[in-house]
This record gives structure tokens, sequence and C-alpha cells, in this order.
């Protein structure tokens, strides 16, 4: 599915370039911006636990959550946030909160509430999100004072979809695994557990959108010149040494990188887990039947 996806981006790409055609950019957008989180979620889809997660539910959790999530995050951030140190903070708190509600809000009617599917779900959320998040950037790329520019389209899209298995689908699964964790047949859970997963991934989400911002001071205090201080105290923002812009580069991927990492470690534990839980118990076969369930119907 990846590589029949990326043959078609590469050959629209290619084409719309000889040809100058800017009906193909759409289609440049789409596929660029829905082929990595399609991937994953379907990925993800294969190694659900329960037969309640069908590919119709994966589906609209994908596209219904994934519209959902980035309306509400459009609403709230508007009007409840503005310029501060704080800003990635909110916007953190903000965007995991809403995927969060909207994970809840689609999969309520679920009889069974496992890890492994939160998982799959809250993934399918997150993928979803980023696919239309990256469909923006990649639109608002094109469009520049000199017109349309398939090199900033090209690039933004190749860039975002390296970074999306890092993202949103990350996060939101983390969130999802919780929230089905300690949840019960009938009702979500509000545990003490999903508050700090809650937290925790919010916090992940702000370092990773300020990481721009983290990388620049941290530059700055290493190699910091006195003209430097001086322009910034005058008002003007100097331009950075050869050496500034190298660190700034190896200090931002640092940063990600390291980011990445706690998530997919906390994300594996989950995963454990989920194994963990479903093993047999006190004689009870390994099904997915609720009446085969300890304290099942």
């Amino acid at each position: 599915m990846f590589l029949v996806g990326l043959a078609l981006w590469v050959a629209t790409v290619v084409i719309t370039y000889l040809t100058g055609n800017a009906n193909l950019i759409p289609t440049i957008v789409l596929l660029g911006s829905f082929l990595v989180p399609a991937t994953f979620v379907v990925w993800a889809f294969e190694h659900r636990h329960s037969g309640e997660v069908t590919g119709e539910l994966v589906f609209r959790t994908f596209a219904v959550g994934g519209v959902l999530g980035v309306l509400g995050a459009s609403l709230l951030e508007t009007y409840l946030l503005h310029p501060s140190p704080w800003l990635f903070v909110g916007v953190g708190l903000i965007e995991e909160a809403v995927k969060l509600g909207a994970l809840a809000l689609l999969t309520r009617h679920l009889v069974h509430k496992s890890t492994r599917d939160g998982l799959v779900l809250g993934a399918s959320v997150g993928f979803g999100f980023a696919a239309f998040e990256s469909a923006g950037y990649a639109l608002m790329a094109t469009l520049t004072e000199d017109g349309l520019s398939l090199m900033d389209l090209v690039t933004t899209e190749l860039l975002r979809g390296f970074l999306a298995p890092f993202g949103h689908g990350l996060w939101t699964a983390i969130l999802g695994g919780v929230l089905f964790s300690r949840s019960v047949r009938e009702h979500f859970l509000l545990t003490g557990r999903l508050l700090w997963a809650y937290l925790g991934v919010s916090l992940l989400h702000a370092l990773w959108d300020s990481m721009n911002s983290i990388a620049v001071v941290i530059t700055l205090v290493l190699t910091d010149q006195p003209w430097q201080e001086q322009a910034f105290e005058a008002g003007y923002m100097p331009q950075p040494t050869p050496v500034q812009v190298q660190l700034f580069t190896v200090f931002t991927w640092l940063g990600l990188a390291l980011i990445s990492v706690v998530g997919l470690l906390w994300l594996l534990s989950l995963v454990r887990a989920s194994r963990r839980e479903f093993a047999p118990v006190r004689g009870y076969p390994l099904r997915t039947d609720a009446r085969w369930w300890p304290g099942g119907r």
C-alpha cells in the first residue's frame, strides 16, 4: 500500500513539474498528506484484538475523529490562546484533549475495551488528525508571494511524512491504550492514570512543537557573540553564524529524536501490558468472545 501510494505521489509530482498543470496540486496534497498516516492505520488495524474493531470503525475514527479533532483544536486555540512563552503548552493540552474526546465519543458503544484496541483506535484518531493537519500545512506552503511553489509543497510533505509516525498518531495511541485499559464494559473511566497520561502526552507534544525555539536558546547560550547581544538589545534579529546554523539543526533533530524515543518506549510498555492483559487466567481460554472473558456475560 505504501509503495504504490508513494509511486503515485512521485508520478504526480513529476508530471506536475513537467506540465505545469496546477489542477494536479490537490492530488499531490492529498496523496502526500494521507499516505503515511493511512499506511500506519492499516498496519495497526491488522494488530487489533477484538472483533468489534471493524474496518468501518477504524475508518470512522480516522476520518470523523481526525476532522473533529482539527475543528475542535482550531476553535479552542483561536479563542483561548494568545502569543506567550507558554503558547505551545496550551496547544499540546488542547489538541490532545480534543483527540481524546473524539476517541471516547466514537468508541463509547464498544462492549469490550482492551488496551490493544485502545492503542489501535487511538492511533487511528491521531493519524487522522495528522493527515488533515498536514494537508493544511502543505496547501499553505504551496501559496507564496511569487505564486504556487511546487518545491515548497514537496519539501513540506516529505518532512511531515517522515515525522508523522512519531507525532499525533503515537501520542493518541498512548492515550487510547490508557483510556481503554482501565475502562469497563459499559463506559469509560476517568482515572488518575489517564490524567497523568494526558499531561505527559501533552508535554511531549509541547516540547515537540517548541523544539525550534529550544534549539535556538541552547545554541545562543553556547555560542553567543557580543555583537549579537548588542543587536538583540537594539531590537534587531542578528544573522546566525554558519556554526550556529549547524548547531541549531543538530539540537533540533536531537530533541525530536529524544521525544520520539520517550514516546516509543511508553507505547512499547503499553503493548507489553496488552499482551499480559489477555493471557489465560485461572483456566480461562484466550478468547475475545464475551462469554469466555472472566467476569463476562
